[in-house]
């Protein structure tokens, strides 16, 4: 039971509500979007990765000795074997976090895992590619965040998050500034303005690393 991983890594956690803690990243390869702003192009291929057994993933893991696990990609629900490489992760006694573009369902997923959505704005290319369903599943401890560029995706933002009543179901909403098209003290001024009930998350790598740093 193999899976194609980009990489695996110990650092700082940059985003979600475990910003600054260290977590071990497993990165897969493969991806079903483009993103304009994507930061990871080098993971998109699904042949971009090396076949690593959900044993090994695990022993690394217990070898970075940190309780927390991020899955990410890529897009790691496009790979079968990730909801159970969640699955012996949580048994191993780790937190779990798995982010995800929001297109594929996340009911494979199993409860008890953190299901971060990066739910796609306008800028992003893709977000009429959006599963609108997994808005109606998510669960008091799920994650989702707002990538945003401008103006109209800050306002997609808030009509997403009330029509689909996510702060209903979730508190744990992030909007994120894309470095270099917003600046955060403009996100902040505008999320002050309309009183937004998420919070601000900036990426806290790439303030201590050069942005194109890999591995961090």
């Amino acid at each position: 039971m193999n899976l194609k991983v980009v990489e695996t890594f110990t650092s700082i956690q940059g985003e979600s509500t475990h910003a600054g803690k260290i977590c071990f990243f497993i990165r897969l390869a493969g991806c079903n979007l483009n993103c304009s702003y994507c930061d990871t192009q080098y993971a998109r291929k699904s042949d971009s990765g090396t076949d690593i057994s959900i044993f090994k993933l695990v022993t690394l893991a217990r070898k970075a000795s940190v309780p927390i696990v991020e899955v990410t990609g890529g897009e790691p629900l496009l790979q079968h074997q990730t909801p159970l490489l969640c699955e012996k992760l949580q048994e191993a006694g780790f937190i779990v976090m798995v982010e995800t573009n929001g297109s594929l369902s996340m009911d494979v997923i199993p409860d008890g895992i953190i299901r971060i959505i990066d739910c796609k704005c306008p800028s992003s290319g893709e977000s009429d590619k959006m599963l609108i369903s997994n808005f109606d599943k998510l669960k008091p401890y799920d994650e989702v965040k707002f990538v945003i560029s401008d103006g109209k995706d800050f306002q997609y933002a808030l009509d997403k998050m009330k029509k689909h009543q996510i702060i209903r179901r979730t508190r744990n909403i992030l909007f994120s500034p894309v470095l270099g098209k917003m600046t955060p003290a403009k996100l902040a001024e505008l999320m002050i303005e309309h009183k937004t009930p998420a919070r601000l998350q900036l990426q806290i790598h790439k303030y201590i690393w050069p942005p194109e740093t890999r591995g961090v």
